[in-house]
């Protein structure tokens, strides 16, 4: 038996890593050294070698109770991340893992993840997170497609594709962001003129940003999905609202210790742990249905007027033919509107899938934007870089968000370079649908595959100076300048393209991915536009893991206006 001993140092263990690795796949593909590891990361199968059996998978001890009790002691689910990054730096690039009543074989390399991606199937499947199933279950709620699998997960997900995923539906709901983008930054302007210090050109402000990028996630979220603000940067925001964000971190929080429980456990507990996520999710369907009902009545009486009318028992307009509501005022209704108008999905299951898009929504937005501002701030050189192409793209532009986001690919750089190093969920995951052969293992086919992405972003084997923050390195028109051929080789081929998998892959990729991705992109293009970064310290972020990768400390960023901040605060 194979068990994680004591934590040894990083050098240490990159060292033992690569040893490991070099030794394996050299030894498969008949290349020393360096090649045989580029040949690796590349490849998937591991070698031409006899392939060796599931049990022969190095594993980190086989009882699953016994481990979880430990992980539970030692507050091992906090630093999940750091626990898996050791995990493989001593037993190489795939190892079995034994928690409570799950099993999964984890795995890090780009060519091991495409070969996972190639057995997913019709339709894929990832971990049940069993402890919001169970919850739906209890409370008689619908499913999302988050908690589906099947046939009926698929033709849920193409209906919502249509509004959500599609380069249409992001041309439809990209100025709605813009605009509370443009809203974000006119809230931090007024604060730094009333509490800043400085000339009136360069007046500086230090704060936490996170309270507002939280209501920002919250006010872009809500105004996709119902097609109406709900006032979160006033100078009351609402209680409710407020609620609502704390509800969504307390079951964050509450997740991944119940969920290595068996379901059966998990309904019959009555412990404060069970009764504290419960009620988080209790909290979320009930402002998630209000927001719901309060849409739902608009669309009702907008549609009065027209001589259509709207049935409660499927919630759907007949004849729907998509577009703006009549009689609304707005170009896009929101995403509330659209599934409505067409009429295709009942009305249980649009607010089963909206409020799991309002419920992911938030935190899942809002900590990668603390990450990026505080890696920005940290890093001036990279930060001018990408400011100077996100200014000359908006004049090009000339103001159309769209044509700007694509101007400025440095701006997707930063997003994807800070979910490289911060991934919001720290694995994904899939049952393949035959047999594999990863590393030269043989896995059987529904087997529970966990590609970890965390010490994916920071493996030296996959990233050359994985350490730095360097956006350029995912393309666009920086990319490749100053970069070693070794660099670039290693960043090709079958498994290049499972590098940045902070959103997943393939058709059950993240459903809210473009929202999430638009968000992020268009608030750092509007900040840098505004604000001149900078952070007192330049160490490191100490991070945690609550079901997804946060700050343990939310970062204090200094917020310096721009010559030309009061002209491009302005509407153009």
């Amino acid at each position: 038996m194979l068990t994680v001993g004591p934590v040894v140092s990083p050098a240490v263990s990159r060292a033992l890593f690569s040893s490991r690795v070099n030794r394996a796949l050299s030894v498969s593909t008949g290349l020393p050294g360096d090649t045989g590891m580029r040949a690796s990361v590349q490849g998937g199968a591991g070698g031409s070698g006899a392939v060796r059996g599931f049990q022969e998978i190095p594993h980190t001890g086989s009882n699953g109770w016994i481990n979880l009790l430990r992980f539970w002691r030692e507050g091992t689910f906090n630093q999940l991340h750091k626990h898996m990054e050791k995990t493989f730096n001593m037993l190489g690039p795939i190892y079995r893992q034994y928690l409570g009543s799950q099993s999964s074989v984890n795995i890090l390399l780009p060519g091991d993840i495409g070969e996972l991606f190639r057995s997913e199937g019709l339709h894929p499947r990832r971990m049940t997170l069993q402890p919001w199933a169970t919850h739906r279950e209890t409370r008689k709620h619908s499913k999302g497609v988050f908690l589906k699998n099947g046939a009926e997960w698929r033709a849920d997900r193409l209906l919502l594709n249509r509004e959500v995923m599609l380069s249409s539906a992001v041309q439809r709901f990209l100025p709605l962001l813009d605009e509370v983008a443009r809203d974000f930054c006119h809230l931090l302007h007024r604060k730094i003129q009333m509490d800043g210090h400085g000339e009136n050109e360069h007046r500086s402000l230090t704060l936490d940003p996170s309270p507002d990028l939280f209501r920002f996630a919250l006010e872009a979220s809500c105004y996709v999905l119902y097609g109406e603000r709900i006032g979160l940067f006033s100078s009351n925001p609402s209680w409710e609202s407020e609620r609502f964000i704390w509800a969504v971190e307390r079951m964050l929080a509450t997740t991944p210790p119940l969920l290595y429980l068996p379901p059966r456990l998990l309904r019959r507990l009555h412990v404060p742990l069970w009764t504290q996520h419960a009620t988080a999710w209790d909290h979320i369907f009930s402002h998630a249905e209000a927001r719901i009902q309060r849409g739902y009545q608009r669309l009702q009486a907008e549609s009065s007027g027209t001589g259509r009318t709207v049935h409660d028992s499927r919630g759907q307009f007949p004849g729907g033919t998509g577009g703006s509501v009549p009689g609304s005022g707005c170009q896009f209704p929101g995403v509330l509107g659209q599934l409505i108008e067409r009429g295709e999905l009942p009305l249980n299951l649009i607010r089963a899938n909206l409020t799991e898009l309002m419920a992911g929504g938030v935190d899942t937005t809002a900590v990668p934007l603390q990450f990026a501002l505080f890696e920005l701030a940290r890093n001036p050189g990279v930060q001018e870089k990408v400011r100077k192409q996100v200014k000359d793209s908006w004049l090009q532009a000339a103001g159309n968000p769209q044509k700007a986001l694509q101007g400025a690919p440095l701006l997707k750089g930063t997003m994807k370079e800070t979910l490289r190093l911060y991934p919001v969920g720290i694995t994904v995951q899939r049952y393949p649908i035959r047999d594999i052969v990863l590393q030269n293992y043989r896995i059987p086919a529904g087997t529970l595959v966990q590609a970890c992405l965390y010490p994916l972003g920071r493996s030296q084997d996959v990233f050359q100076n994985p350490e730095c923050f360097d956006p350029s390195r995912w393309g666009g028109a920086e990319a490749g300048r100053g970069r070693s051929i070794e660099d670039s080789s290693m960043e090709r081929g079958s498994g290049a393209g499972f590098r940045s998998l902070a959103f997943g892959f393939g058709a059950r990729q993240c459903v809210g991915r473009r929202i999430a991705e638009s968000e992020i992109q268009l608030l750092l293009l509007h900040i840098l536009r505004n604000f001149h970064l900078e952070v007192s310290s330049k160490e490191d972020i100490n991070t945690k893991y609550t079901l997804i990768l946060q700050p343990e400390s939310p970062p204090t960023i200094t917020f310096t206006t721009l010559l030309s901040s009061n002209q491009t605060l302005c509407p153009q």
